[in-house]
């Protein structure tokens, strides 16, 4: 978690400085060149400032429009209303973009056709508090008024504090939403340890309210912030009620699990998947897995580790990777001296044991079965190094 919030604020200090420096005079209109002028039909997408007037005070907050949206051709879009966790509070109305949800679109927003709808919770305050509780949904239905938003695909989403705010949310109102995902929370509110004395009826009552509202809830095994427990019970809860819930839990991760949830491929389209209708609600459904941090290994011959070693080049020739073998293990040392084990999900795909769980080395051979290339790819991109062939002189 500390480390998201660090590079999320190196960022947003080098975007401030940059703001902060001295800008060029401008120029004479003689030499300015002709002024930009938008289309008739432009639309601005993107990240959005919005502003809520409630009660007396404006509260800021953003509003994400995917890059076809258009103003003028009344198409109903689907939206969705994320709620930030606990470090993101404040007055400014942008610190909630950092991460969960909204890295997530920065990352790949071709996986999310939706109006995103988010709102920022002032500090000393929690989501869970009535009047937050009506600042989300006020936030919401502006939004919904002024994008034209498709009210039969209305969706939930919030992660830690924000997914306690999700959970009461979709309690309070349960005909609102036509599927819901929470990462890293549950019932049990950290600021309230009391409610952990209705640990055998309470996740009883969510369940009842929520009827069949498909849930998908996601949290790390080593979660040290919000056990584990309370998406057990509410897990439990669920399905002797007949709900529709989903529940993954990644193994060996800790609080911060909203990075896998997020970049799940699959969430967008479950969610897409559903839409409220009266006349049809979803069937009984529970689903409950434990997702490997790795896969397991593979044991490779010492031959086989051989067949890895050697020198890969990048796209310009230049060494990228050295791949070598110590007794039954193998290593990448890369341009820096940097040293990190590798083991094989297969003969045709690496992984790194230590490091990030989203990454693989796809392998490339030749018609004799010879190792020629190396891929690796992450959730945003791909590195392609060709291993370089020995020398006659070597050989």
């Amino acid at each position: 978690m500390m480390g998201k919030r660090m590079h999320a604020y190196a960022r947003a200090l080098a975007v401030g400085l940059l703001i902060a420096s001295p800008l060029v005079p401008p120029r004479s209109s003689a030499l300015a060149g002709p002024a930009l002028s938008h289309p008739k039909n432009f639309q601005e997408t993107g990240f959005l400032n919005r502003t809520l007037d409630l009660h007396g005070v404006t509260y800021r907050f953003q509003v994400y429009l995917p890059e076809d949206f258009r103003r003028d051709d009344r198409r109903q879009w689907p939206i969705i209303l994320f709620l930030h966790g606990r470090g993101e509070r404040g007055a400014e109305g942008m610190w909630q973009t950092q991460i969960g949800l909204p890295e997530a679109i920065r990352d790949h927003p071709e996986r999310w056709p939706f109006i995103i709808v988010m709102p920022q919770c002032p500090q000393v305050h929690y989501w869970t508090d009535p009047d937050m509780m009506t600042l989300a949904m006020a936030a919401l239905d502006q939004e919904i008024i002024e994008f034209h938003a498709d009210t039969a695909r209305t969706y939930l989403t919030g992660l830690s504090l924000g997914g306690y705010g999700s959970w009461e949310l979709a309690r309070t109102y349960p005909k609102r939403w036509a599927a819901i995902a929470i990462a890293a929370s549950g019932i049990f509110w950290s600021y309230a340890p009391e409610r952990w004395r209705e640990a055998t009826t309470l996740p009883a009552e969510y369940a009842h309210a929520l009827g069949r509202t498909p849930i998908w809830a996601f949290h790390g095994s080593d979660d040290p912030v919000v056990p584990v427990r309370e998406d057990e019970l509410m897990f439990a809860a669920l399905k002797a009620s007949g709900g529709h819930v989903r529940y993954w839990v990644y193994q060996g991760l800790k609080h911060d699990c909203w990075f896998r949830a997020f970049t799940e491929p699959d969430l967008p389209r479950w969610l897409l998947s559903h839409r409220l209708d009266p006349k049809q609600e979803p069937p009984p459904f529970a689903e409950r897995l434990v997702i490997p941090l790795h896969p397991p290994a593979l044991k490779l011959t010492p031959a086989q580790l051989d067949s890895f070693t050697g020198d890969y080049l990048d796209e310009h020739g230049a060494l990228a990777v050295t791949l070598f073998r110590q007794g039954d293990q193998l290593f990448q040392k890369n341009i820096h001296g940097e040293i990190n084990e590798l083991a094989a999900e297969s003969l045709s795909a690496l992984f790194y044991p230590n490091g990030i769980s989203l990454i693989r080395i796809s392998v490339e051979r030749d018609p004799q079965g010879r190792i020629v290339s190396l891929t690796l790819h992450d959730d945003r991109h791909e590195e392609h190094w060709e291993k370089q062939r020995p020398t006659i002189a070597n050989r």
